[in-house]
């Protein structure tokens, strides 16, 4: 299996639990949170997805598609449009609420689309690039791409596991 084909099946895992974790739930159930402080399914998804679309877009050397796409303006969050949920308080996850899943899985799957022709570009020499000087040791394009594939698997199971709970309680 090559290099490309790794990260595109990664990624496209990660695509699969997305749209699984929100097919057919209503704007309310999306925004529910299973506990006092939890973070929603339409938060994890999105945040998800803002992280993927910023580490990609800075290892790409182009803007977020967020911004590009419009998908800034038909989320209509209050956040400025750096932000990608680091550091999000309950009341910041509370905010995050999308007017139905076809919203969450547009902006997914339009980041996926990027992150996976570009990288079906890259070669194993790739993988050391460094790409961020500020740890120790610094970080190469491998390490931020498996970076960026572990959280988001995390999170799309945590958006999944919501799923489960918000289905049994209705």
């Amino acid at each position: 299996m090559k290099l490309a084909e790794v990260l595109t099946d990664g990624f496209g895992r990660i695509q699969e639990v997305v749209h699984e974790a929100v097919e057919g739930l209503t704007p309310e159930q999306l925004a529910a949170s299973p506990a006092p402080d939890a973070n929603t399914i339409a938060w994890l998804v999105w945040h998800l997805t803002r992280v993927q679309d910023d580490h990609v877009a800075d290892l790409m050397g182009t803007e977020q598609i967020w911004t590009t796409g419009g998908w800034l303006d038909r989320f209509e969050l209050p956040f400025p449009a750096s932000d990608t949920g680091y550091g999000h308080r309950p009341e910041d996850v509370a905010a995050v609420r999308v007017g139905s899943a076809d919203l969450l899985t547009g902006y997914y799957d339009a980041v996926h689309e990027a992150t996976t022709a570009w990288t079906a570009g890259l070669d194993e020499a790739a993988l050391d690039r460094i790409v961020d000087q500020a740890w120790d040791p610094p970080v190469t394009l491998g390490v931020r791409l498996v970076s960026v594939l572990s959280d988001d698997l995390q999170h799309a199971g945590q958006a999944a596991y919501v799923r489960g709970l918000v289905l049994h309680d209705t």
